[in-house]
């Protein structure tokens, strides 16, 4: 009985390895879960004076299903009532693993074809950086990718930001999130 129990819990514990290692993950070269962002990542504007740089990301193993990407960057910190979207890109093509940093740039034009940027609260189709209030403490930034269900997400021209985070929610297959982190004094 006791060898059976062991070898149960071997093959768990294998099962469970295996699970884990083919979930949905996000990495950056310029972001870190819990950490501060650098100046690269902060607006231009409203006071700032960073780089308003899109950090650079990439993920692997994508679920059974998956037919595109979204990412989504959010601050459930801002002082709206609502948060503020700093960046929402959809219908990145099945085959992309990754983003180069300012990939979101309206100049840079070096997302993946076929792919789309959302008008932030910024009210610009591209990536706006952190840009939190003087004094108001430290902001949570979540960099979430989306692995969709389908294809295309077919939003209408100037979609808002709650519409288009309606419509990745409700295609999520799975998503992964790196929490980063910033403040202004």
């Amino acid at each position: 009985m006791r060898a059976l129990s062991a070898a149960t819990v071997f093959f768990s514990l294998i099962g469970c390895n295996i699970a884990m290692a083919e979930s949905l993950s996000l990495s950056s070269n310029d972001i870190s879960h819990g950490e501060l962002m650098s100046k690269q990542q902060e607006f231009v504007g409203f006071g700032c004076t960073g780089g308003n740089m899109s950090p650079q990301l990439s993920w692997k193993n994508p679920p059974k299903g998956t037919k595109s990407f979204a990412i989504t960057a959010y601050d459930p910190d801002a002082p709206t009532g609502s948060g503020w979207w700093h960046w929402q890109v959809v219908n990145i093509p099945l085959g992309t693993r990754s983003l180069a940093s300012n990939a979101g740039s309206v100049e840079s034009k070096i997302l993946p074809s076929g792919s789309r940027q959302i008008e932030n609260d910024y009210g610009v189709e591209a990536f706006g950086g952190a840009c939190p209030p003087k004094g108001h403490g430290m902001h949570r930034y979540r960099f979430t990718l989306h692995a969709l269900s389908v294809e295309k997400l077919d939003l209408p021209t100037r979609a808002s930001g709650a519409l288009a985070g309606y419509m990745i929610n409700a295609n999520t297959l799975e998503s992964s999130t790196i929490e980063a982190l910033y403040q202004r004094e």
